[in-house]
């Protein structure tokens, strides 16, 4: 039996099963089974189609990547021309794009590189189309803009989700606060720092025993549900910020505008009549948290052309923008002076541990 047919199997005997107390624990044993099947198939070149991986080998260039992931002729590449000076080929048929079109799009100081990705079609994560490629390429984004098409039906949102999380792409999340440390013996210690309404310790050990885990120490920090721990034991998940892009709201009313409006994390755009495009990119720019820092020299007037960007995770702390020029700055770092709204007073001056706000004017003091 094929990897694609076991998986189908055990999505269905989770469908028609009742979830209740009795059948939690045989629940969460299916889902993590289901999960390393996924993986295996991911992993497997020979798991699904695709053919090779010509077009997709794009180097990452800028200070974010932006992916373009939606149905065929949704509207992707008509988005990409109107965004940057990339002539990315548009026709009223299906797959017109087949490779990945890169482009380059300049905004609000920050260098953002947008990719447009081949349409996907359902199966994409089983390998069908050219699926797999393009999943391999959202994964290695900062963000990911799904566009979609105002005149069809809402459930291609429900569908291009689903084709993402069986990738173990999650979208507008945050990763669980789980620690699973393995150890030689002992059994299974598990402890919860709050109240846990969807695990409970016969669900863990079901899930731990799938993945042949008999002694570890399990600590949960959040009200986790059993996904979110094997998330947290599979260790690969990409967690990313996600826009979805709302296409040819020039062919819809304003009703059904008001309607769609509902929906989270969405902006109707209209790449044809370049409507709201600047409403898109300044999401995506929010999306990305990204933190813009201007240098002074000594003597001089601050650079407000070219910023340092600090961008996801990592706090903006003056350690890291030293780190971002160059590594050698932080051990010749004496202090600095920092106009803008992180201070009380302009200037002010902070050692590498001050946390630096969007648009701080930072001016380095080296020893001598």
């Amino acid at each position: 039996m094929s990897l694609v047919a076991k998986i189908e199997d055990i999505e269905s005997e989770i469908a028609r099963t009742q979830i209740n107390k009795q059948t939690m624990a045989h629940l969460c044993s299916l889902r993590a089974k289901l999960a390393k099947y996924k993986r295996e198939l991911v992993a497997d070149p020979k798991g699904g189609g695709g053919g090779p991986g010509e077009g997709f080998d794009v180097r990452a260039t800028g200070d974010a990547r932006v992916g373009f992931v939606g149905f065929p002729s949704v509207g992707k590449s008509t988005l990409l021309t109107s965004l940057t000076d990339v002539a990315s080929e548009a026709a009223s048929y299906e797959f017109t794009t087949l490779t990945c079109i890169p482009g380059i799009k300049y905004w609000k100081g920050a260098k953002i590189q947008l990719l447009d990705l081949p349409g996907i079609i359902e199966g994409a994560r089983d390998g069908k189309g050219r699926g797999r490629q393009v999943i391999a390429v959202a994964r290695t984004c900062s963000c990911l803009i799904i566009v979609l098409d105002a005149m069809k039906d809402i459930a291609q949102k429900k569908i291009i989700e689903r084709e993402l999380e069986g990738v173990g792409i999650r979208l507008n999340k945050q990763p669980p606060d789980i620690r699973v440390e393995k150890k030689v013996s002992g059994g299974i210690n598990f402890a919860a720092t709050c109240k846990l309404t969807h695990l409970d310790e016969d669900s863990i050990k079901a899930i731990l025993t799938e993945y042949r885990i008999m002694s570890a120490t399990v600590r949960i920090n959040c009200d986790a549900t059993p996904d979110d721990l094997i998330d947290a034991i599979e260790g690969n998940r990409v967690y990313m910020p996600c826009v979805y892009a709302l296409n040819k709201i020039d062919a819809i009313t304003m009703e059904e505008l008001d309607i769609l409006d509902q929906i989270p994390h969405y902006c109707p755009i209209s790449s044809h009549y370049q409507w709201n495009l600047d409403g898109l990119m300044d999401m995506v720019f929010e999306y990305l948290s990204m933190t813009r820092v201007y240098t002074k020299p000594k003597g001089q007037m601050p650079d407000y052309e070219a910023p340092v960007i600090i961008r996801g995770s990592q706090k903006p702390t003056v350690e890291v923008f030293c780190k971002k020029i160059h590594r050698q700055l932080i051990h010749d770092f004496k202090y600095g002076w920092v106009w803008g709204s992180s201070v009380k007073f302009n200037p002010q001056k902070v050692g590498k541990a001050h946390l630096l706000h969007d648009e701080d004017v930072l001016q380095i003091v080296k020893k001598i």
